[in-house]
């Protein structure tokens, strides 16, 4: 499959990134009222029944028996675990420190892709990485946030895992499905999941403030949906590693969008470091016949 980065796929990849970067400050809101758990199941459910008319719309037929293992457990991994972790780690972790700990996804979907599905990343784009996820500790620092290792961040590590493991497998399913059918199939399957923790939602609705329901309408009709659809199309398009490569920008404009949002001022620091983020993607993305002749000579023998 020819690997193009046209029109469509750029649009549809800066909306993935922009709707994602919006999350992390919504969740915050929603987090003012709202248990992790219930967040998620709320924001699941709102998900889950605009897809219910977009598959009417447009006819959608059910998938395959033989598929619904796959379906249920990549939804489990892809929703459930992801939101439910997320949002547990964002008590006690600011919107851009969690932020910054899922920007690891891309680095987790590539070892993955390489190891799985024998995607090659290239030495260019694991530099990218790098110079990267060091403008995103940047950006983290200048919040001024205490960046310490606990419980809250192995929990959204484990989202970033989680999340990975739903971007890299759901290859073949896009081929079948289709981006669209595939997408929703899923997080069904994640909210089916989270059923369990119905009980009490409706009670937790009536008493939270109309600022964090709105917040979860916002997280489940738009960085719930769109940015999967989006990313999902993506995907089916360039693979899974070179997809989820420039989501290092999340960091960047979840800073931006909280300060808009929340009022959280950016710093010298994380501007830089938005700077810095902002390159090593671009430069992830840059193309090997662009090099100065030696370049490309060294970058070929450490490749092999």
């Amino acid at each position: 499959m020819a690997k193009k980065w046209g029109f469509n796929v750029i649009v549809a990849h800066s909306l993935a990134i922009f709707l994602w970067a919006s999350a992390f400050p919504g969740i915050r809101v929603g987090l003012e009222s709202y248990t992790p758990e219930h967040l998620a199941l709320f924001r699941l459910l709102v998900g889950s029944l605009a897809l219910v008319v977009i598959a009417l719309l447009t006819r959608m037929h059910l998938p395959e028996i033989k598929d619904v293992p796959a379906i249920l457990l990549l939804g489990f991994l892809g929703f459930t675990v992801y939101h439910t972790a997320l949002n547990i780690g964002e008590k006690t972790v600011s919107a851009g420190v969690a932020s910054l700990i899922v920007s690891m996804t891309p680095i987790f979907s590539a070892l993955l892709a390489v190891w799985f599905l024998r995607e090659r990343f290239g030495f260019i784009r694991w530099i990218g990485s790098i110079i990267s996820f060091l403008g995103a500790i940047l950006i983290s620092f200048g919040t001024g946030d205490h960046f310490e290792f606990n419980t809250a961040i192995l929990f959204i590590l484990l989202a970033s895992f989680s999340e990975s493991l739903y971007f890299v497998f759901q290859k073949r399913y896009l081929i079948k499905y289709g981006f669209l059918a595939f997408t929703t199939y899923t997080i069904w399957a994640g909210t089916f999941f989270m059923l369990f923790y119905l009980p009490g939602l409706g009670q937790e609705i009536i008493r939270s403030s109309i600022e964090s329901t709105l917040s979860i309408l916002y997280l489940g009709l738009f960085p719930t949906v769109i940015p999967y659809l989006a990313l999902a199309y993506v995907t089916s398009r360039v693979g899974a590693s070179e997809a989820t490569s420039s989501l290092y920008l999340t960091p960047a404009l979840t800073f931006v969008i909280a300060w808009v949002w929340l009022g959280e001022v950016p710093t010298t620091l994380s501007v830089i470091g938005g700077i810095i983020t902002l390159f090593g993607v671009l430069f992830i993305h840059l193309k090997r016949d662009k090099l100065p002749e030696r370049v490309k000579r060294n970058i070929i023998q450490i490749e092999d």
